[in-house]
């Protein structure tokens, strides 16, 4: 029996397919690509926009058309909200984003009994459910989910209601899950969940985010931890001393800003001002000086003026971000933010974007030039035609020549940029003693 696999949306999605995946080649499944002929096919969702839910649906009905002989699987985030929606042709089990851990034995009793089951079931009461991994397809850079859920309710978001209350991964699984990691090879291990910042909150016994990535810190073997989405409100000088002392975190902090109006962060239900977060960001780099910050951002969130928009594109300017992930408001029905006034024209969102894409390649460019001259450490993720390419510590795509196996750890100097990355130079052994 064959099994493929198709992943939208966010890196928590990749964590919980990849988690799938190795269920079903515990049960003698063989993983293929995609494309290719398969007796199962899963399929994880995604509804953050309109453009998710198309995207999934699109994708559903075109695997039922290419393969209609085989069974489909639809789990995630449009699946919770709207099971309803993707209870198409060919689509024998339906998940929400619970229960992928039974996904092999629903699966598999559906077919028996040549139904369509839908398993979705509400997330009231949910726990974390621990999903192990011990290997992912990408074979240098590991994400580990540590956190489920969110209890913030921003008034543009629909992933509280389809993820549920915030609930947190016990220390010791996730030590446990790092060593195995470690042990099969990988060096970089991202930490991810839907609200990283609330990790611990429902634990009740003190436990915060720093003890999870002390956790991974100890495990001999990785060399480097990422950090999944901040808010700013964890960057306190505590946190930061926190992560000061240990130095396999990368000095790349993703914080999501969405806007740099005040008016429209009150509107949006951020618990924060542009002040705090600007401040949040000068303390990050008052420890460290060579920090990447990168960010999310929302245009044409109703009742935003051209005003509030300069306002977004000044504090962009200001925190001088090395990459910026830019969204036109999206409505998602059953949020309060569907609802207000103050709607703008799709084009004028889509205006506004643009315009904000454009200052983030700026802003890139400028700080991929800051690193000229500098001594970098590259994680090799592909080797070709004699040029490795991989990611910095602080996430910027980087080549140097060599034939590098891959996921070697290689210290580079910066000698110059080139189509949005930065071009190396291996370092001799005397520049790396030093």
């Amino acid at each position: 029996m064959k099994a493929a696999y198709h992943t939208l949306g966010c890196k928590v999605n990749q964590y919980d397919t990849e988690a799938m995946r190795e269920l079903f080649e515990q049960a003698g499944y063989e993983t293929v690509p995609f494309e290719a002929e398969a007796d199962v096919y899963v399929i994880n969702t995604c509804t953050v926009t309109g453009v998710g839910d198309k995207k999934s649906l699109q994708m559903i009905r075109r695997c039922a058309r290419e393969h209609p002989a085989s069974g489909i699987i639809v789990t995630g985030c449009l699946a919770q909200r709207s099971p309803e929606k993707v209870k198409l042709p060919g689509v024998r089990l339906i998940l929400g984003t619970q229960r992928r851990g039974e996904v092999v034995e629903l699966y598999e009793a559906a077919v028996r009994e040549g139904v369509q089951r839908v398993a979705v079931d509400s997330l009231k009461a949910a726990r974390f459910e621990s999903l192990a991994i011990t290997s992912l397809s990408e074979h240098v850079r590991a994400y580990m989910k540590i956190q489920e859920g969110c209890n913030r309710y921003c008034s543009y978001c629909i992933i509280p209601y389809v993820r549920g209350p915030i609930r947190s991964r016990a220390i010791a699984d996730i030590r446990a899950e790092a060593e195995r990691l470690a042990a099969a090879g990988y060096r970089e291990i991202v930490l991810t969940g839907i609200h990283l910042t609330s990790y611990g909150q429902d634990l009740r016994d003190g436990t915060q985010l720093t003890d999870a990535i002390r956790a991974v810190h100890e495990v001999p073997g990785i060399r480097r931890i990422r950090l999944g989405s901040l808010e700013p409100v964890i960057v306190t000088e505590a946190f930061v001393r926190e992560l000061e002392a240990m130095p396999k975190v990368c000095r790349q902090f993703h914080l999501a800003l969405q806007s740099g109006s005040d008016a429209i962060l009150a509107r949006m239900r951020r618990r924060y001002t542009a002040a705090e977060f600007l401040a949040a960001c000068d303390l990050l780099r008052s420890a460290f000086p060579d920090c990447a910050l990168t960010t999310d951002i929302v245009t044409g969130f109703p009742g935003e003026t051209q005003e509030d928009f300069e306002e977004t594109e000044r504090v962009c300017a200001a925190v001088g971000f090395s990459r910026m992930h830019v969204f036109p408001y999206s409505e998602r029905e059953g949020t309060a933010a569907a609802t207000m006034d103050g709607a703008l024209p799709r084009a004028v969102r889509e205006a506004r974007a643009v315009q904000l894409i454009r200052l983030g390649k700026q802003l890139e460019e400028h700080a991929l030039r800051a690193f000229a001259g500098r001594a970098v450490e590259i994680l090799v993720e592909r080797t070709e035609n004699g040029v490795s390419t991989g990611y910095t510590g602080a996430y910027m795509r980087a080549s140097l020549p060599g034939d590098y196996r891959e996921g070697t750890l290689v210290g580079a100097r910066v000698t110059g940029i080139q189509q949005g990355g930065l071009l190396c130079e291996p370092l001799d052994k005397q520049e790396e003693e030093r």
